[in-house]
C-alpha cells in the first residue's frame, strides 16, 4: 500500500478553558479586602495568573522564595527542574499587602486559618494545600457569576493564552510554563488561532485596491 492510503489515527487535540480579560476582573474583585483571608485570596489569584504556576508550586512557595522587589524567582516545577517566574507589579503589591498583614512567623507563603481571627504561632494555621486553593478559586469564580469550571489550571491556562495573543512567541512561553515537550504548549495554538486570522484579515494587503 502506498504511503498516501494510510490513514493515520487523528489526534485529539485537548480543550483549554481560559478566562477572559472581563472574566478575569470579575474574579479578582470578589475577595475581601478588608479581611485577612480576603488579601490572601486575591494574592493567591493574582499570582496564579501572572506567573503560570501550577498549584502545586504554588502551595510549595515559602516566604524567602520570593523576591517582591524583582518581582521574580525559582520554582522547581515537574521533574525537579527549575524554572525562572516573573510576576507582574500587580502581584507583587498584593503578595506584599497579604505579608504585611500577617502576625505569624510561619514560613510557607501562603496559610490557612483554622477559624480564628487572631494569627497566633501556636498552630492554629498551616500551609494551605492544593485542595483548598482549588476551593478558593471556584468560590471566587462562583461569586463572579462565572458558569464554566474555573480552577487554579485555568488561571495558568489565561496566563499562557494572554502571552500567545499579545504576540509572545511559543518556545517562550513553554519555557515559562515549565513544559519539557513544545508539542504540550502546543494545546494553546488553536485558541489563539482566529486570533491569528483576525490579524491576517486586518494587516495584509487583500489585493482589492
Amino acid at each position: 500500500m502506498s504511503a498516501d492510503k494510510v490513514e493515520l489515527a487523528r489526534t485529539r487535540r485537548k480543550q483549554v478553558t481560559f478566562l477572559n480579560e472581563e472574566e478575569l476582573a470579575r474574579i479578582f474583585a470578589q475577595p475581601d479586602a478588608n479581611s485577612i483571608n480576603g488579601v490572601r485570596d486575591r494574592a493567591i489569584l493574582e499570582l496564579l495568573f501572572s506567573s503560570g504556576l501550577r498549584v502545586s508550586e504554588l502551595v510549595g512557595l515559602d516566604r524567602d522564595h520570593i523576591n517582591l522587589k524583582r518581582r521574580e524567582f525559582m520554582v522547581r516545577g515537574k521533574g525537579q527542574k527549575d524554572r525562572p517566574i516573573f510576576i507582574s507589579p500587580e502581584a507583587a503589591k498584593w503578595v506584599e499587602h497579604y505579608l504585611q498583614k500577617r502576625e505569624d512567623n510561619s514560613k510557607p507563603l501562603f496559610v490557612r486559618y483554622s477559624g480564628t481571627k487572631k494569627v497566633d504561632n501556636s498552630g492554629n494555621h498551616s500551609r494551605l494545600t492544593a485542595r483548598s486553593v482549588q476551593r478558593i478559586v471556584a468560590k471566587c469564580a462562583l461569586l463572579a457569576g462565572i458558569t464554566k469550571k474555573v480552577t487554579p489550571h485555568t488561571l495558568r491556562h489565561s496566563f499562557a493564552t494572554d502571552l500567545l495573543m499579545n504576540g509572545a512567541d511559543i518556545r517562550s512561553v513553554q519555557a515559562m510554563l515549565g513544559h519539557s515537550n513544545i508539542a504540550t504548549t502546543q494545546i494553546y495554538t488553536h485558541v489563539t488561532d482566529p486570533h491569528l486570522k483576525a490579524i491576517h484579515e486586518k494587516f495584509h494587503r487583500h489585493g482589492d485596491d
